[in-house]
């Protein structure tokens, strides 16, 4: 096969997938997920039942490739707060501050719930683990947090004290949140 067919190919399973998705998606923050079929899927994506099930066998295969779409796009945005310029002290505020309006906005998904406990859901806990670890011994290394305490129980201790930031009433208990974080990993001095 031609490498142009191969390619087109390929960009057109990549835009129908990302359509199912993004119909799915549309139809739980709408209707809820229990009101989520695979028929409703096809007809929010402008495509027969046929089709949709060329590209996943069961409504579970749809919700766990929508949920690791999250979990990525997640991933990619708290890289992105790491990556943008400032102290290493700034860089991870920045980074907990992501995270836990990441954790706040899930407040309520149904979605997420049923997901938590996804092997999606591992691996993307094991990654946020890692990135905070690496902040955590930049800022260590200058002197800005606690070195009594190994970076892999901060970045543990990080993680635990921002995951029910969806439980926190408000924008304002989010921040605190935070700053309670960063509070508890400065050095005493």
């Amino acid at each position: 096969m031609p490498k142009i067919w191969t390619d087109t190919i390929a960009l057109h399973r990549r835009d129908m997938r990302a359509a199912i998705l993004d119909a799915t998606a549309a139809l739980i923050a709408e209707q809820g997920l229990g009101a989520t079929t695979m028929l409703a899927i096809a007809e929010r994506a402008g495509i027969g039942r046929a089709t949709l099930y060329k590209y996943f066998r069961e409504l579970d295969a749809v919700l766990v490739a929508l949920h690791e779409r999250d979990v990525a796009s997640h991933l990619a945005e708290l890289e992105a707060a790491r990556e943008r310029q400032g102290t290493r002290w700034q860089r991870l505020e920045r980074v907990l501050e992501t995270y836990a309006r990441l954790a706040h906005a899930e407040h309520g998904s149904e979605l997420v719930a049923r997901m938590r406990h996804t092997e999606a859901v591992a691996r993307g806990f094991i990654q946020l683990n890692s990135l905070l670890q690496a902040l955590l011994v930049d800022a260590i290394e200058e002197g800005l947090v606690r070195e009594d305490i190994p970076p892999p129980e901060l970045a543990a201790f990080c993680i635990g004290a921002l995951s029910d930031a969806h439980t926190l009433p408000s924008q304002a208990a989010l921040r605190r949140r935070v700053q309670l974080t960063l509070a508890a990993l400065r050095t005493s001095g």
